[in-house]
């Protein structure tokens, strides 16, 4: 089973399950990672609010979840998943969507 840190989370690397594009990092706790694995949407802990959170619970954009990856250690995983919409808060297809180039940010496609 996943090893949470001293504050109860984890690193959590979403992928697009076809493309292997990296989609979004976030944070998840024990009631994150049940929540995703009941449902197959993905689910984090947002340290802003302090709760549970289901990704796309606003925006409609959520995260289909096939495969929960850990790593070695144990205290990281990859969310293998089918997104609905963009991904970002921003409106982008990836939150990475930025490429630092020259000691500067330049947009990329995603």
């Amino acid at each position: 089973m996943p090893k949470f840190d001293a504050q109860g989370l984890l690193s959590a690397v979403v992928l697009h399950a076809d493309t292997r594009v990296p989609l979004m990092v976030a944070f998840m706790d024990d009631k994150a990672v049940a929540a995703t694995r009941e449902t197959g949407l993905a689910h984090f802990h947002s340290r802003s609010r302090g709760r549970l959170w289901k990704k796309g619970e606003s925006s409609g954009h959520v995260l289909r979840v096939e495969k929960i990856l850990v790593d070695c250690d144990q205290d990281a995983l990859v969310l293998m998943a089918r997104p609905e919409g963009p991904t970002c808060h921003t409106g982008a297809t990836s939150c990475f969507y930025r490429k630092l180039e020259g000691g500067l940010l330049h947009s990329v496609k995603s």
